[in-house]
């Protein structure tokens, strides 16, 4: 196939449009055009309010001309994660954690024919679901499935983004497999593509079923509670049956920790078991609501209802040193609820793939360095994480209910109306710095009226700001080798909570590379 790039289309434009347009640029007839591909597709906002999508396509043509001889060439491919015939005698390598990264590893080493076990401490994500709806709604919060921890991990309840570079081999498996498994068929071609939470929790369903199919078992309501190690080397984990109240063990050679940037219990363990780890800079802050079509507005500058709701992505580098910058902006979404334990405060927001809800949504983070850390202790970022944590928690006067502040107080202290909140269980209208550290608090009041002159109404005062947000990234690291081990032989360490990556995306494709070097360790046992 031929690759042709930028044809300016209209919003809202046809598959026909597309063709059309491709053929007055060839010179050619439109039924000259034997297949058609959308490889790139992103919205042009540089000239409001003309508005248009630039598309990159790939296609074939039974008359070939010099336009035609002109054009790079480009292979196009829709295949997941080669499936090999291979079976592996030994015991099967144990995955603890079946977030995007763990998903990945144990669907990359049972197509490898390596028959994994997964362990996950929460639920499917069918019965997750109605977990983390009770909590939203009544306060009761399970700490063992939640929003961080079961099948989807963090990832299955937000906007599901995939910051994607479709030519990286890694990204274009990872991207190929959600849509095999569900995924609208958008997200190999869209700019900021996204797969919505409703989608997510049909795809981890599937991507489990595909597991299991293959020869691979994943055990849900299963703590990992010990690492067992003979002569620096993995020999098997103990696990706790959460339902039954029972411990077992599992004989394994390869061991690979999944376990996402909450699972505080489990950095514990590891650090006393001798695993070599350090400080990992974090980011603070809260979640700012502003209206959607206000977002829109300022993006497009008009409203419209073929565009797709506007999003944005700022930071700002003030003069005290820190950084101040959005993340994981939720366009027509809600901020939700995010504990996983007791009697702290932690939101994020969340999408349905639709992005059809009245509010936007983002975090307003700060730079934490481990200079911030109350101590050397290579845990002390989780120490900082939890008390402001607690701190919001107290504020909010329990069951949940977070701190909530208009922006327009936030910056004068002077009572303003504001839009209508989405978090839930609810929100009390306090002075949210109470529940900050100074910098943070010093830093966003800086950067509000920064981000406002790059995005009009971004800062409007009826804007709302919830606290607090705290788990966008771990505050540790857990040292790899070269050959993607830590310094235990047989245990790997992947994903956000090891300190490797930051989003669905990054997780996945970690997964996968270390997958590889697991396959590799295997081989040579």
């Amino acid at each position: 196939m031929k690759l042709y790039e930028g044809i300016k289309l209209d919003i809202g434009y046809t598959k026909e449009d597309l063709k059309k347009a491709l053929a007055k640029s060839l010179k050619i007839n439109c039924q000259d055009i034997t297949n058609i591909e959308i490889i790139k597709e992103s919205i042009d906002a540089r000239r409001k309010p003309n508005i248009y999508n630039i598309v990159n396509v790939a296609f074939d043509c039974s008359k070939k001309n010099k336009e035609w001889a002109k054009l790079k060439d480009i292979e196009v491919s829709h295949a997941g994660i080669k499936e090999t015939k291979h079976i592996y005698n030994g015991v099967s390598p144990v995955v603890v954690g079946f977030g995007p990264s763990g998903m990945f590893m144990a669907l990359k080493l049972a197509k490898s024919g390596y028959k994994p076990i997964v362990i996950e401490m929460g639920d499917t994500v069918e019965d997750r679901l109605s977990k983390v709806e009770t909590f939203w709604k009544t306060g009761k919060l399970d700490i063992y499935s939640n929003v961080h921890f079961g099948e989807g991990g963090a990832g299955t309840f937000s906007d599901g983004k995939l910051n994607s570079n479709i030519s990286n081999e890694y990204c274009k498996l990872v991207t190929n497999e959600l849509i095999l498994n569900g995924a609208n068929e958008e997200i190999f071609y869209k700019s900021k593509p996204h797969i919505g939470t409703d989608n997510l929790q049909k795809i981890v369903k599937s991507i489990r079923q595909q597991i299991i199919r293959l020869g691979g078992k994943v055990i849900f309501n299963t703590k990992l509670i010990d690492i067992l190690i003979e002569a620096n080397k993995i020999k098997g984990v103990l696990v706790r049956d959460l339902k039954e109240s029972r411990e077992y063990s599992i004989t394994t050679d390869a061991l690979i920790l999944a376990i996402g940037h909450s699972a505080k219990d489990t950095f514990r363990l590891i650090k006393n078991k001798g695993v070599d780890m350090e400080q990992k800079p974090f980011a603070m802050g809260v979640r700012i609501e502003q209206k959607q079509e206000d977002i829109n507005m300022a993006q497009y500058g008009k409203l419209d209802s073929k565009l797709p709701a506007a999003d944005y992505k700022l930071a700002v580098h003030l003069s005290s040193g820190r950084s101040v910058f959005t993340f994981c902006m939720c366009p027509g979404g809600v901020v939700v609820a995010s504990s996983s334990e007791e009697n702290t405060i932690v939101t994020n927001g969340m999408s349905y793939f639709a992005r059809d809800k009245e509010n936007a949504n983002s975090a307003i983070l700060v730079n934490v360095t481990p200079e911030d850390f109350p101590s050397e202790d290579v845990l002390a970022g989780f120490e900082l994480q939890k008390e402001y944590e607690r701190k919001a928690f107290e504020l909010g006067g329990g069951n949940y209910v977070a701190p909530a502040i208009s922006v327009g107080e936030f910056l004068t202290g002077k009572k303003h109306e504001t839009i209508n909140p989405t978090y839930r269980p609810n929100v009390k209208w306090v002075d949210i710095s109470k529940c900050l550290p100074d910098f943070v608090t010093n830093s966003i009041k800086e950067a509000l009226p920064l981000f406002e002159k790059k995005i009009k109404n971004f800062a409007k005062t009826s804007n709302v700001l919830t606290a607090i947000e705290s788990k966008s990234s771990c505050p540790v690291k857990v040292v790899r080798q070269e050959n993607n081990q830590t310094n235990i032989l047989g245990l790997f360490a992947i994903g956000e909570g090891a300190g490797y990556a930051g989003g669905i995306m990054s997780s996945a494709q970690d997964g996968l590379k270390v997958a590889e070097s697991v396959i590799e360790y295997l081989k040579k046992l």
